[in-house]
């Protein structure tokens, strides 16, 4: 710091003076001198007094300055007999003035500071002496010397002060700058800081309001979009409604029965409806006033509905009156017929020939059956073939049994439509596997040789798991049917036993993929028939139909999916194993069978959804008879025993034949996949 620096050059200074350069004795007090003897003892002058005087006196006569011009080398040295006192106090003085404190360097300047009143005392001291021995004019021209002198020193003591205190103000000055500098980089640090941390945060507050936006964003476009399904479910039911009255309807038990009237008020809600429609198209979405007015038609619609019922319970009433009549003549003239031929015999006439059947068929062909009947039979006889593996109760054989199951379930669970390598890998590991090769599962080696029952077992569960797939995962996420299908079909390929299972398992789970409608036998529990219709049946509970036909559409997908897809990397000139002509059998066969509410329009238009596109290619002018024959006869056999609760499946099917046939296409399934996707 400066102050140490000027302390320690004051120090410097001070020992280079004539007061630092003097000798001091340490042991006065062992000499047993009093210190005070000289203060005690009354003042007197010396024996050399005299002399001084008069060399004083003399130097006054001859009128020459005494001090003015003198050096410290001029002085008259002190004899040998003069006491030592009095060159002590001469040499300060005569000092003092001959070296004025303005022509010294800073360092001496500085060094007899401490020194100064020592010095006045001594030129105090000098001046009596001389003022007791000089003329009244060399007085007064000493005493104004001497003034003059101090006047001096005062100057360079005040200079030298003022220099100081100069340096001072400057160096308290710069240094206040400086501080005001470093505080001031410290405050723009700070600010930018607490810019950067403000910037941040006002990022962080922008995102989360484009998060809260979008989120928003999301919540309105799904609430438009419910308001919309349900203005939609309601206008379809409004629609399906007016259907039933409609003035071409005719119940065909009434012939006689007129709804006219019900057709023309049914159509008038419909108009009424129409133009609900056409606003809400206009604005985008439905206000709560559209809804409110759609919901007050719907209600009328549902009254109207219940009235025309009525009138057709009424005539029915009345038709069975008639009727019981009409059988009780009927029977009194079969009584008369009888009578008449008791009296008269009549010859026996052979039959001619078959009964021709009237309407469609209520149970499959007889092939069909056969063929059905083989697959479930090769389904037992494999589960026969690996029972000693089952039901072992060794634990190195249930570890074998686990690890196997896990080898040809978890792979399959692993298929998706990511990418085309992905793929490519769950093939190779579960064609490897069924190859007897080893693979790694959970983290252990597996193969089928580890157990001589081991590849029937791994066959059935591979099978199974596929068609498990097409009932929860294809059910919940239709394109899942695809990359499911075409790993399947490459499987089924190479190990036709696979596929065989494959289908053993879809047919027992799902009768209508035959397509088989089992019949009812007598002795039969309902719970255990509802079962072999396809139904989930625990703790005597069924399940709900929405469910059923959820799980149904599933497997219908999967299986149309299969028969149109092949393993892109086996060999082309093999057929396909269960290719489109097994779809179009199918399909033939279903539209030969009475079909069932609900379940017979859900399944065609899933059927035909996804194998619709790849049965037009291959057969062309065929296909589209089809669709005309299904439009314009078999749909009118399905809305015939519709129920107005299960009209939604109906108005699918429609509008799907409606749009195929309109634009003469049917477009690509949702989830196809690519020859691009291959590439992934």
């Amino acid at each position: 710091m400066p102050s140490e620096r000027y302390r320690w050059e004051t120090l410097e200074a001070l020992k280079g003076s004539s007061k630092g350069q003097l000798s001091y004795s340490r042991d006065w007090l062992l000499r047993g001198e009093d210190i005070l003897e000289g203060c005690r003892s009354p003042p007197k002058l010396s024996s050399y007094s005299g002399w001084v005087l008069d060399r004083v006196i003399s130097q006054s006569l001859q009128e020459t300055p005494l001090s003015r011009s003198s050096t410290p080398n001029e002085s008259i040295p002190p004899t040998d007999d003069q006491p030592l006192s009095l060159a002590k106090t001469t040499s300060p003085a005569s000092q003092l003035r001959s070296s004025p404190l303005s022509s010294a360097a800073p360092s001496e300047t500085k060094s007899l500071l401490p020194s100064l009143e020592a010095s006045r005392a001594v030129l105090k001291m000098h001046s009596v002496c001389e003022w007791l021995f000089l003329s009244p004019c060399n007085l007064q021209e000493g005493l104004r010397q001497r003034q003059e002198q101090q006047e001096q020193v005062v100057r360079a003591v005040s200079d030298m002060a003022s220099e100081q205190l100069k340096r001072f103000d400057e160096l308290k000055e710069l240094k206040q700058h400086q501080e005001y500098q470093d505080l001031q980089e410290v405050m723009e640090k700070s600010s930018r800081e607490a810019q950067g941390q403000q910037e941040k945060l006002k990022e962080e507050h922008r995102h989360r309001a484009k998060i809260l936006n979008l989120k928003l964003r999301e919540a309105e476009q799904q609430r438009q979009r419910q308001e919309e399904l349900e203005r939609l479910r309601k206008e379809e039911e409004v629609l399906q409604l007016n259907q039933q009255i409609d003035p071409n309807y005719r119940h065909k038990d009434l012939p006689r029965i007129d709804l006219s009237g019900f057709s023309n008020r049914g159509n008038q809600i419909c108009g009424l409806v129409s133009g609900l429609i056409r606003t809400t198209s206009e604005r985008g979405f439905p206000t709560q006033v559209d809804v409110a007015n759609t919901e007050r038609a719907l209600q009328e619609m549902r009254g109207l509905i219940s009235s025309m019922q009525q009138a057709i319970a009424t005539a029915l009433e009345e038709k069975r009156k008639r009727e019981e009549e009409e059988e009780r003549e009927r029977q009194k003239e079969l009584q008369k017929q009888e009578q008449l031929k008791a009296q008269t015999p009549v010859p026996a006439q052979h039959p001619r020939g078959k009964e021709q059947k009237e309407g469609l068929q209520v149970k499959a062909e007889e092939s069909t059956m056969q063929w059905y009947q083989q697959l479930q039979d090769a389904s037992d006889q494999c589960v026969a073939s690996f029972s000693g593996l089952t039901d072992c109760k060794d634990n190195q054989v249930k570890n074998i049994r686990m690890d196997l199951q896990k080898a040809a379930s978890i792979p399959v669970s692993q298929i998706s439509s990511i990418a085309g390598s992905q793929l490519r890998e769950i093939f190779d590991k579960i064609n490897n596997l069924l190859s007897g090769k080893s693979v790694q599962s959970g983290g252990r080696t597996v193969s089928v040789t580890q157990h001589p029952q081991g590849l029937d077992f791994v066959y059935y569960k591979l099978a199974e798991k596929f068609v498990k797939q097409g009932e929860e995962e294809v059910a919940s996420h239709h394109e899942a049917a695809f990359p499911i299908a075409v790993v399947a079909s490459g499987i089924w390929e190479l190990h036709p036993r696979v596929g065989d299972l494959i289908l053993a398992h879809l047919h027992k789970k799902c009768p209508y993929s035959v397509p088989f409608y089992p019949a009812f036998k007598e002795g039969t529990p309902i719970e255990e028939y509802q079962r072999i219709l396809g139904y989930q049946v625990k703790d005597s509970k069924v399940e709900q139909q929405d469910n059923f036909l959820k799980r149904m559409s599933g497997m219908i997908r999967l299986y149309a999916a299969i028969i149109q897809l092949r393993w892109p990397y086996g060999n082309k000139q093999v057929i396909h194993p269960h290719g489109l002509g097994h779809g179009w059998r199918w399909l033939a066969q279903m539209l030969n069978m009475e079909p069932l509410s609900d379940v017979t329009a859900t399944l065609l238009f899933d059927f035909l959804e996804v194998c619709g596109n790849a049965l037009m290619k291959h057969y062309q002018v065929q296909f589209w008879k089809m669709l005309l024959l299904i439009r314009e006869d078999y749909f009118h056999r399905i809305e015939a025993i519709t129920i107005s609760g299960q009209m939604g499946s109906l108005m699918r099917l429609k509008q799907f034949l409606e749009k195929c046939l309109q634009r003469k296409e049917i477009p690509l399934p949702k989830g196809y996949l690519p020859s691009s996707f291959w590439r992934s």
